[in-house]
């Protein structure tokens, strides 16, 4: 009895520690996206490094799960609704986030990011017509609330570019919201290593043919540094993390993991100060909190979290952040 109670503690635990790393790694891709920036890079040539440095990562993973569970053969309409998935969330959205992040600070980022959830849940009432508590309605409020409060720094300092910024970032969130919605309706079906592996490998074929029609020869002239700071984004910021969530989905259940995850814009703003010299202020700070609350509030209180927590059925989305 003692052994099984130490046993499922030591599980939880490494769990929580997981997903703590793998949200810090995440929150890590902006800074390495502004770094970048400085060094002269552009976002069509940033997006496509990024995504032909993790394909072969994402399909090592595929190719390790495949021998432990064998899958059965896609049909075209799966293969074509992959191709869809695949340009909506990570290439169209991490592109317009990547054009966004020459405009915004980090912070103010992944702040918009983490509001994919209300994203969600906004288009599941309005085009599905799914109900929302009066609870989730107070989330929304106040997560906004705390978007607004962040941004009202950042404009401060970067006037009309805040707005584009926050813009294309939020535009962002709502691609990769679009993303989930339609990923959640075959994830059970083909599995949630699958789905992410193919829908990167057309992302891959996207980012590729947009950077090669910008410019033909810019993927082969770029600094040293900016293949570095690519490689860097590719594994560490990108696979490393999102196979980290997957075996912490797995032993702990997504409710779990995506309350861990708010040390994702948390890490971020440090990340930023530290990299970036962008500035830590008690608005900012305040701002974040309200986003986090909100983000807590809905995680905590959706129904269909709480059934599948600590399940190892869970469809490997919930928790986790945004690719882009």
């Amino acid at each position: 009895m003692y052994s099984t109670s130490a046993a499922h503690h030591q599980r939880y635990l490494y769990g929580i520690l997981m997903t703590a790393i793998a949200s810090i790694l995440f929150s890590g891709k902006a800074v390495l996206i502004k770094l970048a920036f400085a060094d002269g890079a552009d976002a069509e040539t940033l997006i496509a490094l990024r995504m032909l440095m993790a394909f072969p990562m994402f399909w090592a993973i595929y190719w390790w799960h495949s021998r432990k569970r064998p899958m059965n053969p896609l049909n075209w309409p799966d293969r074509l609704k992959l191709i869809g998935l695949g340009f909506m969330g990570y290439f169209l959205s991490s592109y317009v986030d990547f054009l966004g992040l020459q405009y915004i600070s980090v912070g103010l980022e992944r702040i918009v990011l983490y509001l994919t959830p209300t994203i969600v849940l906004l288009i599941s009432y309005f085009a599905l017509q799914k109900s929302i508590s009066r609870l989730q309605w107070y989330a929304l409020v106040i997560g906004y609330l705390g978007v607004i409060v962040v941004f009202i720094q950042d404009a401060s300092s970067t006037g009309i570019n805040a707005w584009l910024g926050m813009i294309l970032v939020f535009l962002s969130a709502c691609f990769y919201a679009i993303y989930m919605i339609g990923a959640g309706e075959m994830v059970q079906r083909i599995g949630s290593v699958r789905l992410v592996v193919y829908a990167s490998s057309a992302s891959t074929v996207f980012s590729l043919v947009q950077s090669l029609m910008y410019s033909s020869t810019s993927l082969f002239e770029q600094l040293p540094q900016i293949y570095w700071l690519s490689l860097l984004n590719a594994s560490i910021c990108t696979v490393i993390p999102m196979l980290m969530i997957m075996m912490a989905i797995n032993r702990i259940g997504s409710p779990l993991v995506a309350q861990a995850g708010i040390l994702g814009p948390v890490s971020t703003i440090f990340m930023g100060y530290i990299f970036l010299d962008e500035p830590i202020t008690w608005i900012q700070i305040s701002g974040m909190t309200l986003v986090i609350g909100a983000m807590w509030l809905l995680v905590r209180n959706d129904p269909n979290n709480q059934k599948t927590q600590g399940s190892k059925k869970s469809n490997g989305l919930d928790g986790t952040e945004p690719l882009n």
